[in-house]
């Protein structure tokens, strides 16, 4: 999953897309301060018999109240690894997106098996388009 975060991130960061400030934190790092403070987020996760990791769902335990008001509407975008299926961890996601009124700003990226050059390339543009998405609303 290392790979597939740093393109991610990688593609946030392009040079070409300004105004745009890119935090990274880990699920088991990240606060509800995390959370107010940002204008959208891109999440990751391992898709673990068949749902979330437990460190993204620690996350959402611990913002989901503190947040549930004031982040309604913003956009987030997902990505999903897993060995041999991925729907359950995206819906397990998408359920506390939807509880806490987010917008999924683009369809998921789900990776089965090991992630190859494309995978990563799209890891990539997903990093982007979600940074670029935000550059166009401020």
């Amino acid at each position: 999953m290392h790979a597939m975060l740093t393109a991610v991130l990688d593609g946030a960061a392009d040079p070409e897309i300004v105004g745009v400030e890119v935090v990274a934190r880990a699920a088991l790092e990240a606060s509800s301060v995390d959370v107010l403070a940002a204008d959208g987020y891109v999440l990751g996760t391992p898709a673990n018999i068949g749902y979330m990791s437990g460190a993204l769902k620690h996350f959402f335990d611990q913002i989901y109240y503190p947040c549930l008001e004031s982040t309604q509407g913003r956009p987030y975008s997902l990505y999903v690894h897993g060995n041999d299926d991925t729907a359950g961890a995206e819906q397990s996601v998408q359920v506390v997106a939807r509880g806490l009124r987010w917008r999924l700003a683009q369809p998921p990226l789900s990776v089965v098996a090991a992630p190859d050059r494309g995978d990563i390339e799209a890891c990539k543009e997903l990093g982007a388009t979600a940074a670029a998405l935000l550059e166009l609303d401020s």
